[in-house]
């Protein structure tokens, strides 16, 4: 049995939906009693409860082999990772699989970064077999712009002429529903990336063509982002872990995509035209 935490955000719905059409087995332990329903449709076992709830942990962990650590990131989650590795392995389970971050190396300095690779070490310290699946960023990320998108024709970020390797959520649920499932991903660090390398003014011009209207990106400094968003983002730990990641992105982000879900799945990851062309009723005015 596999137990999915984070199951109601997009990632974690996106590997629930996946390990559903593969037909395996599953529980989710969620706090939010309005999702039951769906997730059972999707033939999950819900336990109801929080993370930082030791019994209900317990409770979720009864019978357990596999454990999928996916929680959002804060300032309070290397200790609920760290706890959910101990309850993991006191009640027997044998696999943890973690979502990490590509970023996540050893000379990291961002605090998101830091605090993954350390979780990461703690699980390879447990004795537990383990899998880390690494993403670098997530296209549904541009929804929030959606409405500048649409209003103006522009997207407003503070990422300079910086790079990353775009991929869907939906995509890297099919990647941790695989790992989740099956044998022969032990002591794998997975890095996946979309099938592009794109700078956000490429990103731009993707929209401006699968849109049909100019769409520009524009690069606000740092500081200025930093304002604005923390009109949304009132954990000061959290606004500040945002905008040191956007600033290591605006720094160079990176420079090669991977191949990695290409091997797994054995098939292209999506596009980020494909993303648009989807969500186009959203994007567009």
């Amino acid at each position: 049995m596999i137990l999915v935490t984070g199951a109601t955000g997009k990632t974690g719905s996106a590997t629930a939906k996946s390990l559903s059409d593969m037909g395996e087995k599953f529980r989710v332990l969620i706090r939010n009693e309005a999702k039951k329903q769906e997730l059972e449709s999707l033939g999950a076992e819900v336990i109801i409860g929080s993370i930082e709830n030791v019994e209900a942990v317990e409770q979720s962990m009864d019978g357990i082999d596999t454990v999928l650590i996916l929680l959002p990131n804060s300032e309070g989650q290397l200790k609920l990772e760290k706890q959910l590795v101990d309850s993991a392995k006191q009640s027997g389970a044998k696999k943890i699989v973690k979502m990490s971050s590509i970023e996540a190396t050893p000379d990291a300095t961002s605090p998101i970064p830091k605090l993954h690779l350390e979780s990461e070490e703690y699980i390879k310290q447990s004795g537990l077999s383990w899998t880390m699946v690494k993403p670098n960023f997530y296209m549904q990320n541009l929804l929030a712009s959606a409405g500048t998108i649409k209003d103006q024709g522009k997207i407003f970020l503070p990422m300079g002429e910086g790079k990353t390797g775009m991929i869907d959520t939906t995509d890297v649920g099919k990647v941790l529903a695989k790992v989740l499932s099956e044998d022969g991903h032990e002591s794998m660090n997975h890095e996946i990336t979309g099938p592009e390398i794109l700078s956000f003014y490429e990103v731009a011009e993707i929209f401006s063509q699968v849109l049909g209207t100019e769409v520009d990106y524009v690069d606000v400094p740092l500081a200025a982002y930093k304002e604005t968003l923390g009109q949304f983002l009132t954990n000061q730990w959290h606004l500040d872990a945002v905008i040191d990641l956007f600033k290591g992105i605006a720094e160079g982000g990176i420079e090669e995509k991977t191949d990695t879900f290409n091997a797994l799945m054995g098939d292209a990851p999506k596009s980020l035209a494909q993303f648009v062309t989807e969500n186009s009723f959203i994007f567009k005015a």
